[in-house]
């Protein structure tokens, strides 16, 4: 199947130097004369076998192409012309069965003074170039986007008065397999969108109302194609000499072989609902100029200046990595697919992430990151730069997003480092002025008058237990006038219940939270809106932000205080838990976590009621807790707060069943009245009520100590041969068994 899709008679890609192919205006001349190369047929289940496993995998870049490694040159392959004015011409056609696109990386490409390079399709209706000597890369190689045919010819018109003849090999041939076309024949691709991937379903295109106040800062983003893959993202970046150079931020762990990344600007839907974009705006190659792992960043230098007719914009940046960042947003192409931003109206804290120094966006208000994002810009409220994407946890879960969080590579680490090619601050100051703060160019961010916002809500768990909450609201001013007075109005599961008068003083970017009324729930599913209305008694300038919403359980019904204790490792970022009752819904999860927090002890309060439940921990890297990256563990206590379920041997994941009304009734005589301290240390005490043997199991259910019969009590063990962490301790007497749970610090 023949699939073709052309808009115009050239389209481009990378900068081009005009003019068109040999006899362009004879749409039969040679069709059947030139040889063909063909790459023969894919195989589809494997490579659906392979994409199914590193799809949902943030850090790895996303394959819309499969890389047919070849080489082609033109001593070898193709058939030469001479012209009657003494030029040649050199063309070899270039086959991929049921391809949706072809691009090709050129593993030798010099191209003499007057030469030029031409790609075009099968039906000669549209081409790509003229590549001359003016796209030769000092070292030899050369990067060409997309043509959406399954046969194009590559074409060399070679001048009579050459001094040299030009160098050209084909090295690897891209045969695209998804497509921009949503073949309805293909069911497993029907939900893809542009022509380098596609995205889940809760991300929000760049051109929804959402994006109004970003449409300056996304012309700075582009998507980076390395072969068949959607790398990563990225964004120009500015410097304080403000000259254009054409400075490119993304991560550090998307290199390799980026000097013949193409470089996708605006590649964008035109409005809200669209899922396709254009590939004209391109650039080939680039130069890595500094990198660091420890803040994953890397900048690179594209090998050519973006045109004036990419209206390009190259970003400011804030170095300060000051915490005063109110809120953040995000602009990116997940999976490859077209520009898309997300937002977090809540401040981002700091912490480390597989050694990196990150920012940590806890969960994306709006939209999310997929692979693709990484390397993408998080700016700040002032529209500026503070870091790029590292990786994470969020994604979509149909048409929301699955509450997880992401991190970014801090831009105020990277500022530094131990020389030019490990730091910013020599290429993005060439000045050296010492700024900490830097405006995009050409077009500065310039605020609103009117622009209130609600920055996320306080006392609001994703689960509450009884009939009512009393929670707060977080209100920002991103206006450049100060508020005194507004209305805010709270609204609860679609009923507006009270409209508050605020008064005060909220200078620009300023927050304050305000208690709101006593929430009156009803069981189950519960939805809470809050709207900033009228700041000043004036119109807001900007509605995509001042409404916020928030979804939660309440459990107004009997419930049971459980507890989930949980003992990180020193991979925190692999460890997810989710708490799922006998309907299979899940009604608490958690995690991911930092790193390097061996020893880190999470409680976790459970409300639940009656009933059934699973219990699930999972650890992304396979190796689950314990014990080769640290001692972590976990456990589970019933609401007499007797441990009842624990473990952190493991490798992807482990499950624990329980029902509440087989562990939460007491004996009528209790074995243990009371163990001290807890936590211990060297020594604990234990307190029976009846002679009873004691053993402790570790957090893989080892056991540890052993006792024989001890009196009824006081008596002290000795624990300090135990390293620190959790253990259960099971007490036995006359067929009763007692477990609790003790920490060794």
């Amino acid at each position: 199947m023949a699939v073709v899709l052309f808009l115009s008679t050239s389209v481009s890609a990378q900068i081009e130097y005009g003019g068109e192919p040999y006899n362009w205006e004879e749409k039969d001349a040679n069709r059947f004369a030139i040889p063909t190369y063909s790459t023969g047929p894919l195989d589809m289940d494997a490579i659906r076998a392979a994409d199914a496993v590193t799809d949902p995998i943030k850090e790895a870049p996303y394959r819309f192409g499969y890389e047919w490694e070849v080489s082609l040159d033109t001593d070898h392959y193709g058939v030469w012309t001479e012209l009657d004015n003494g030029d040649k011409v050199w063309q070899l056609a270039i086959e991929c069965p049921e391809a949706t696109s072809i691009s090709f990386i050129f593993s030798r490409f010099k191209l003499v003074n007057g030469a030029k390079l031409f790609i075009w399709n099968q039906n000669r209706t549209a081409f790509k170039g003229a590549y001359t000597h003016e796209s030769n890369k000092p070292y030899g190689s050369f990067g060409v986007g997309l043509s959406y045919d399954d046969k194009v010819i590559v074409e060399l018109i070679e001048p009579a008065d050459a001094e040299y003849v030009s160098q050209l090999e084909i090295g690897t041939i891209v045969h695209g397999y998804r497509s921009i076309l949503k073949p309805a024949e293909e069911a497993w691709e029907a939900a893809n969108r542009g022509p380098f991937g596609n995205s889940g379903a809760c991300n929000v295109n760049v051109n929804c109302p959402e994006g109004d106040m970003w449409q300056v800062e996304k012309r700075s983003v582009a998507l980076i194609v390395s072969g068949g893959f959607a790398a990563c993202s990225g964004a120009l970046v500015n410097n304080t000499a403000q000259d254009g150079t054409p400075y490119f931020l993304t991560a550090n762990h998307c290199l390799g072989g980026n000097n013949n990344w193409v470089f996708y600007f605006n590649h964008e839907s035109a409005n809200c609902a669209g899922s396709n974009g254009p590939t004209s705006d391109s650039v080939s190659g680039s130069v890595l100029r500094a990198s660091n792992g420890g803040s994953d960043f890397a900048l690179l230098e594209l090998n050519e200046t973006p045109p004036a007719d990419f209206n390009v914009q190259y970003c400011g940046w804030d170095n300060s990595d000051a915490q005063t960042v109110a809120n953040t947003t995000g602009i990116h192409h997940p999976s490859g697919d077209v520009k898309k931003i997300c937002f977090d109206e809540q401040a981002p804290s700091q912490t480390t992430q597989f050694g990196a120094a990150v920012w940590f966006i806890d969960d994306w208000d709006v939209g999310v990151t997929e692979g693709g994002s990484s390397g993408s810009p998080l700016f700040d409220q002032n529209h500026r730069i503070i870091g790029q994407l590292y990786g994470g946890g969020a994604a979509c879960s149909g048409n929301t997003d699955n509450g997880q969080p992401d991190w970014y590579g801090r831009f105020g680490v990277s500022w530094d480092g131990a020389s030019a090619s490990s730091r910013l601050r020599d290429w993005l100051d060439p000045l050296n002025t010492g700024a900490t703060t830097l405006d995009g160019y050409p077009e500065g961010f310039e605020a609103l008058a009117y622009d209130v916002l609600v920055g996320g809500f306080e006392g609001l768990d994703d689960v509450i237990c009884g009939n009512s909450v009393t929670p707060s609201v977080i209100i920002s001013n991103m206006g450049s006038t100060t508020i005194n007075e507004m209305d805010i109005e709270v609204e609860l599961n679609g009923t507006v219940i009270s409209t508050i008068p605020w008064t005060g003083t909220l200078a620009q970017f300023e927050s304050e939270t305000v208690g709101l009324p006593t929430l009156n729930l009803q069981d189950g599913n519960n939805t809470l809106t809050v709207t900033l209305i009228s700041p000043n008694d004036e119109n807001d300038q900007n509605n995509n932000n001042n409404s916020a919403s928030a979804s939660f359980t309440a459990n107004t019904g009997p419930t049971l205080d459980y507890t989930l204790e949980l003992l990180l490792d020193d991979y925190g970022s692999e460890t997810t838990w989710e708490l799922r009752n006998d309907n299979n819904q899940v009604v608490y999860e958690g995690g991911p976590y930092g790193d390097d927090l061996d020893g880190t002890l999470e409680v976790i309060a459970l409300c639940i009621p009656e009933g059934c439940y699973t219990f699930t921990i999972f650890d992304e890297w396979g190796d689950g807790i314990c014990c080769a990256y640290g001692e972590g563990s976990y456990t589970l206590l019933n609401d007499l707060g007797q441990a009842f379920a624990s473990g952190g041997e493991f490798q992807d994941e482990e499950s624990q069943q329980f029902c509440t009304q087989d562990l939460s009734v007491a004996s009528e005589t209790s074995l243990v009245q009371a163990i001290f301290p807890n936590p211990a240390k060297d020594q604990v005490n234990i307190t029976l009520t009846q002679p009873s043997s004691v053993r402790m199991f570790d957090a893989t259910g080892r056991i540890v100590l052993s006792s024989g019969q001890l009196a009824a009590g006081t008596t002290l063990l000795d624990i300090a041969q135990l390293p620190a962490g959790m253990y259960v301790m099971a007490i036995d007497s006359e067929g009763m068994t007692e477990s609790h749970r003790i920490v060794i610090e």
